[in-house]
């Protein structure tokens, strides 16, 4: 019960799920990840990487509440340079779902280890053929919490925020290789470069990334990087706004505010512009433990912070104008 009720936090819908995964396989040194989804991932989710991988100890105690290696005392978490660091993900999931983990430790010889649960509980485990890195199955998500499940939307709405998801992580981590692949269709494929801007063309399109400005910006604060579109180039809404703090995905209201403000003498009323923004600032002036999501964060130095990105993003502007 007491992890069923901590899923509620952790996990909302099955992108919520593909996100918990995907930061492990990054935690683990990952440089390829693979995601499969059925139904929206309402039936089944697998996330394939090729990190270090676990030993059969380790990929027990995973499964323990708050058990986290990235955490060895309390000072840590002013320094936080992971995507996990709670150690609640795994056992949330597997409290909601019926869960495999199959697993073999980097360079380890023999067998790899697999451990299947149902709703949190082992239902078996035991020693099996794997590759180097670790493949979690979710199937069922929420199936013994029916009023969780119930809210839950049609499956294409889920794949919506799934693929969401995943354009945001190969947005932030263009050295990766990402494939994402719904149903039985062919998948999705981003393989990694070394150049931010040939990935942002890849995510987006290329017309899009054409149209958009190199812009760069540094003080004591932070250092920021963006794609940002000219005042001609606008769309609708403001879902073209890819946002990241420390490479972690954010939809941080004050980050929003500071990339949107220089447009505003700019861009008709209803009019947004595209943005990918990459904020790097010193971890021990960065919160990243405000919300359960982990989609807010908050600065030590926030006015100094805004100031960075407007600075940036009015370069841009001032450039193509």
């Amino acid at each position: 019960m007491i992890d069923q009720i901590a899923a509620g936090e952790v996990v909302e819908r099955p992108a919520s799920v593909v996100k918990e995964l995907v930061e492990n396989a990054i935690d683990a040194d990952a440089s390829r990840v693979r995601v499969e989804v059925r139904e929206g991932g309402l039936a089944w989710i697998a996330v394939t990487d090729d990190g270090v991988g676990l030993s059969p100890a380790d990929a027990h105690l995973c499964l323990q509440r708050h058990a986290t290696s990235k955490l060895t005392g309390a000072a840590d978490l002013m320094h936080i340079a992971t995507f996990g660091f709670r150690g609640e993900a795994l056992p949330s999931i597997a409290s909601v779902s019926r869960m495999r983990l199959r697993t073999r430790l980097r360079g380890a010889q023999g067998a790899g280890y697999e451990i299947r649960l149902d709703g949190g509980r082992v239902a078996g485990e035991g020693e099996v053929g794997a590759p180097e890195g670790t493949r979690i199955e979710v199937a069922d998500l929420f199936a013994n919490v029916p009023a969780r499940r119930k809210f839950l939307k049609a499956a294409t709405t889920e794949w919506t925020h799934v693929a969401d998801r995943m354009t945001r992580f190969a947005l932030a981590l263009p050295g990766v290789h990402f494939e994402l692949q719904r149903d039985d269709r062919a998948p999705v494929v981003w393989p990694a470069t070394a150049e931010p801007l040939d990935r942002v063309a890849a995510v987006l399109s290329e017309p899009e990334a054409r149209a958009l400005v190199a812009t760069a910006y540094e003080d004591a604060s932070a250092h920021v990087e963006a794609f940002v579109s000219t005042p001609e180039h606008t769309r609708p809404n403001t879902n073209g706004l890819y946002l990241f703090v420390n490479g972690r995905p954010v939809r941080d209201r004050l980050v929003r505010q500071a990339v949107l403000e220089p447009y505003r003498d700019w861009l008709p009323r209803g009019r947004f512009p595209t943005a990918v923004v990459f904020l790097t600032v010193p971890t021990e002036r960065v919160d990243v433990n405000v919300h359960p999501a982990k989609w807010e964060v908050r600065f030590a130095e926030p006015r100094d912070v805004h100031r960075a990105i407007r600075r940036a993003i009015r370069a841009a502007i001032a450039e193509r104008s």
